[in-house]
């Protein structure tokens, strides 16, 4: 693979995340960095433990986050 076509792919990338940001965005406000932490788990197939205190939309924002990447999405 060139240079050229590895960076034209890495464009076409990034303008997804970026839409992905942005459609998570819509929904939930001011948690951009929690948003970002859930895409490098996924990207990683590694684990996110997300703590807080209830009403930081916690839940929202992983079903959000579901829904815009077209993932299942289980909810006890």
């Amino acid at each position: 693979m060139s240079l050229t076509a590895a960076s034209e792919i890495q464009q076409e990338h990034k303008a997804k995340i970026k839409q992905v940001l942005q459609e998570v965005g819509k929904v939930v406000v001011g948690q951009e960095y929690m948003v970002n932490r859930l895409l490098i788990g996924l990207f990683t197939n590694g684990h996110v433990l997300l703590e807080g205190v209830p009403g930081l939309a916690k839940t929202l924002t992983i079903s959000t986050l579901a829904k815009v990447c077209r993932l299942t999405w289980w909810e006890p």
